[in-house]
């Protein structure tokens, strides 16, 4: 299977290296416009060869877009177009309904699966990538019926070899349900990032003071922009929603700090407290 991977970074990079691993893809094919990324990627040893899409996608199997999710709703509709006609296409993205609805009219819709494999690091580019990645986390096939069995078949096999457990939702419930659990708390990790950069002039202090709390509390603001900058923006609708909630959390708590009120901050935290027993 000569497999084509758009997008050579974290996801992109770790996905070749486990389908590597496996030994399903009889070539690594890599599509990066980032020419430095390219070129990690052949020495990192992640994909076989470097192509430009207009040679790589007909010659294709499998096709997996691992590029920011704007890039994704501009450059899928015409890799469908690209593609033999017994190929599929996979992608990653962290949003579903917009690049779902990119294809919806696509002749070649059935060739396309939609995925949101939940896995990642705060760290970007070929470099970043590893192997095992994916082991044990989940991940959400949308509008599964628009997508044909066969490259249904095709994209199950590709998640079992990463060792992700599928499942499968609508791309509107999809995108509601991550702003709350994933986008929000990148908002809140990149706001918290800032907010101390502000107010904390001296970098050496924010160094030589940084607890383990603050430490994890602030990872994801290591993530990428140009990742997590269009997701923010497709995703506008419910996270806006996910923020407002949080918003008026944080003023409440605010008001009771204000308040000295103790014993109402310790009801808001013992309620907050359970989100140990719904994560364990």
């Amino acid at each position: 299977m000569k497999v084509t991977i758009i997008g050579l970074g974290l996801i992109g990079g770790s996905m070749a290296i486990a389908l590597r691993k496996a030994g399903l893809a009889s070539e690594l094919i890599g599509i990066d416009r980032n020419p430095e990324h390219a070129r990690m990627a052949i020495e990192l040893g992640l994909v076989d060869k470097i192509l430009t899409e207009d040679i790589a996608l007909p010659l294709s199997d499998l096709v997996i877009l691992a590029i920011p999710v704007n890039a994704t709703c501009a450059f899928l509709p015409s890799v469908l177009d690209a593609v033999n006609e017994n190929a599929t296409v996979i992608d990653t993205g962290s949003t579903k309904n917009l690049i779902c609805k990119s294809v919806v009219n696509n002749p070649r819709r059935g060739q396309f699966v939609a995925s949101h494999p939940i896995a990642g690091t705060e760290y970007s580019g070929p470099q970043a990538a590893f192997f095992g990645l994916f082991e044990g986390k989940t991940n959400i096939i949308c509008e599964q019926e628009k997508s044909s069995e066969a490259s249904l078949h095709i994209a199950k096999k590709i998640f079992n070899i990463l060792k992700l457990k599928t499942i499968f939702m609508d791309p509107v419930e999809h995108d509601k349900h991550v702003a709350y659990v994933s986008h929000l708390s990148h908002v809140s990790s990149f706001l918290l990032g800032q907010t101390v950069l502000d107010m904390e002039k001296d970098e050496k202090n924010i160094f030589n003071l940084a607890g383990s709390g603050f430490a994890s509390t602030v990872r994801l603001a290591k993530s990428s922009p140009d990742m997590w900058a269009p997701i923010f923006e497709q995703n506008a609708e419910y996270l806006g929603q996910a923020l407002a909630e949080y918003i008026m959390h944080l003023q409440r708590f605010q008001y009771h700090l204000m308040k000295r009120e103790g014993k109402e901050l310790h009801k808001m935290l013992t309620k907050a407290n359970e989100i140990k027993r719904v994560l364990g």
